[in-house]
């Protein structure tokens, strides 16, 4: 009989629980076995860059037949990199939101169904705060309160952690997210898909030298960031540059762009961080991976007596670890259960 109120009951204030997480809210399929909620057994991600290079970015349709063909595989792979069988569990977890709907019904089907057919809890977990708990994997003896930014191709947020499972919006964008903005830029410039790594590449061989806006932008009173002007911005400077027929300096944009983008949202960062008063500041996502915010963000925060951190990239892009280490502090507390009842959110916030 499929009841696991009980067996969720058994993981409060577990030390050792072991989970299985799923992710797949954009073009990553991902499994992992994490212990401890820091721990990790297993990892596997297989992606779906090469895929979707030709269309120049995510198509969601194929992204969620090739999550279906893929997801099977990769669960059985984590189990086994792991030496673990279903028996050994204690729990599975998933995204169920944000993200592409189809995605996400593909993971959150899955999931429900090994939860069923083995008897095990099912722990909703929400892609964004998975983000964040990258962070308590890397890092052992992190622990919340902290300000997070977290920088992806879907979102650009500023949490307030007050508690493993206490997050509360504080900021972030009204239209683009950061990562989004990075790759219509890439578009724009002809790189390649991903357009993010692109232009970090292309941008340590730049010089910051073009101003897109005719006055530097601030931080805001609301903490509240957008992209789509300056989105616009190197759109026009482009075009304008073209119809003179003038050279494009590649490096030059990339470097100038990404100073812009990245700047203000740490300063961003930051100023939230001196609101709520905590001495760390996390970093997450997949844009978390960017050489120029990591380096930028870290300066800030030593120049202002805050302790920044921030994954190895492979926790920064979509991966199942993460998502596994945010069902364990969920469970620790005994929230997030999930049912049979459950359904993919698309627009999931914190």
């Amino acid at each position: 009989m499929y009841n696991v109120v009980e067996k969720f009951g058994k993981l409060y204030k577990k030390s050792d629980a072991v989970i299985l997480g799923i992710e797949s809210s954009c073009d990553e399929t991902a499994a992992a076995v994490v212990r401890g909620g820091r721990e990790v057994l297993s990892s596997v991600i297989a992606t779906q860059i090469d895929i979707h290079k030709r269309f120049g970015g995510v198509v969601p349709e194929i992204a969620s037949r090739n999550h279906t063909l893929s997801i099977n595989g990769v669960v059985g792979e984590a189990l086994e990199k792991a030496s673990l069988k279903f028996s050994d569990l204690d729990a599975i977890a998933v995204t169920y939101g944000a993200g592409l709907a189809g995605a996400l019904l593909v993971g959150v089907s899955a999931a429900k169904a090994y939860s069923y057919a083995n008897n095990l809890p099912l722990i909703k977990v929400n892609h964004i705060e998975g983000h964040i708990a990258a962070n308590f994997v890397q890092f052992k003896d992190l622990t919340p309160p902290f300000t997070a930014c977290v920088a992806s191709g879907g979102h650009t947020s500023i949490v307030d952690v007050k508690d493993y499972n206490s997050y509360g919006l504080v900021g972030g964008t009204l239209d683009d997210a950061i990562g989004e903005a990075f790759d219509k830029v890439a578009r724009l410039l002809g790189l390649p898909y991903p357009g993010g790594p692109n232009i970090d590449r292309l941008s340590k061989r730049g010089t910051p030298n073009i101003n897109f806006f005719k006055t530097q932008k601030g931080v805001k009173k609301d903490l509240s960031l957008s992209y789509s002007g300056l989105k616009t911005a190197v759109v026009n400077y482009v075009h304008n540059l073209k119809q003179k027929g003038e050279e494009i300096p590649l490096e030059n944009i990339c470097a100038s762009f990404t100073h812009n983008a990245v700047d203000l949202l740490c300063d961003t960062t930051v100023a939230a961080a001196e609101n709520l008063g905590y001495d760390k500041i996390v970093l997450a996502g997949g844009v978390a991976s960017n050489t120029y915010l990591r380096e930028r963000l870290a300066l800030r925060g030593k120049e202002k007596g805050f302790k920044v951190f921030y994954p190895e990239p492979v926790l920064c892009t979509d991966n199942a670890v993460m998502i596994a280490a945010r069902a364990f502090f969920s469970a620790f507390d005994g929230v997030n259960l999930g049912g049979l009842e459950l359904n993919a959110v698309s627009n999931l916030r914190i």
